[in-house]
C-alpha cells in the first residue's frame, strides 16, 4: 500500500467513535473542488509513510481509539488493501473505507471478508453529471452498483455528496436521492476552498436555507438525513 498521510486522532470522521485515519495515495477520478491534491496527482506524492510505523502507533493506542479509517485518493485502488486491514482488525479496531463506488467488484470482495465495518461513499452528482466533477469518463453502472452492494452487504455506511454551487441544485438532489431511496444515513457536505486539485478554485457557498432546502429534498429519500 502506498500511504499519503496518517490523521492519529479524529472525533468527527467515524460516527460515534474515535477513529484513526490512514490516506493512501492515489485516485482514479479528478474532481475540480477535491482538497486533497496531493493524494490525487502522482507530481505531488510525498514519499510514503511505512506501514510498520502505523501498525507500531495503533499497537500503543489500543483502548483509546477505537476505529481506522482508510480514505484517500481512492483506497480501493491499492494493493494489499485486505492484508492491511485484516492486521488492524486482529488489534481489534473497527474498520471504515472511505471510497467513490467506482471499483465495485474490489468493494463486493472486501465486504465479502466481513472485514469492514462502515463503508462511506461519496456521491459526485447525478448519473447525467458525474463526468461534469470527476473529469474522467465514469461508469455509471458501477455507481449504482456499487450503490447497491453498499446497500445490500455492509454492516454500516453513509452516503454523501458535496454541495457545490453552480453544479448542484434542488433538481440535482432529486436525482441523487432517487439513487439511493431507502438509504440509512446520507451527508450533504460543504466543499471546502482551503487547498482544491484546481488551482484557484473558488465558488460561492450555499447559504444555510439553501442547504437546508436540500436536506428537505433528501429527506424524501433517505431514512437520516443532516449537513455537515
Amino acid at each position: 500500500m502506498k500511504i499519503g498521510g496518517f490523521t492519529r486522532f479524529s472525533l468527527i470522521d467515524y460516527p460515534g467513535h474515535m477513529c484513526a485515519i490512514i490516506f493512501t495515495q492515489g485516485c482514479n477520478l479528478r474532481c475540480f473542488y477535491c482538497q486533497n491534491p496531493e493524494l490525487v496527482l502522482p507530481e505531488k506524492f510525498a514519499q510514503p509513510i511505512a506501514q510498520e510505523e502505523i501498525f507500531t502507533f495503533l499497537e500503543k493506542r489500543k483502548g483509546l481509539i477505537d476505529a481506522v479509517e482508510f480514505s484517500g485518493g481512492e483506497p480501493l485502488l491499492q494493493d494489499g488493501l485486505i492484508d492491511t486491514i485484516e492486521k488492524i482488525k486482529i488489534m481489534g479496531y473497527l474498520i471504515k473505507i472511505d471510497t467513490n463506488g467506482t471499483i465495485p467488484d474490489i468493494l463486493n470482495e472486501i465486504l465479502k471478508t466481513r472485514l469492514v465495518d462502515y463503508i462511506a461513499m461519496d456521491i459526485k452528482s447525478s448519473l447525467k453529471n458525474y463526468e461534469n466533477i470527476a473529469k474522467v469518463k465514469v461508469d455509471n453502472n458501477a455507481i449504482t452498483e456499487s450503490i447497491n452492494i453498499i446497500m445490500e452487504n455492509a454492516p454500516d455506511y453513509e452516503f454523501r455528496t458535496t454541495v457545490v454551487k453552480g453544479f448542484h441544485d434542488k433538481d440535482e438532489i432529486e436525482k441523487i436521492g432517487s439513487l439511493v431511496r431507502g438509504a440509512k444515513r446520507f451527508f450533504i457536505q460543504r466543499v471546502l476552498f482551503i487547498k482544491t486539485l484546481e488551482d484557484g478554485f473558488k465558488a460561492e457557498d450555499f447559504t444555510e436555507e439553501e442547504l437546508q432546502e436540500f436536506k428537505k429534498t433528501m429527506t424524501k429519500y433517505v431514512k437520516y438525513c443532516t449537513i455537515r
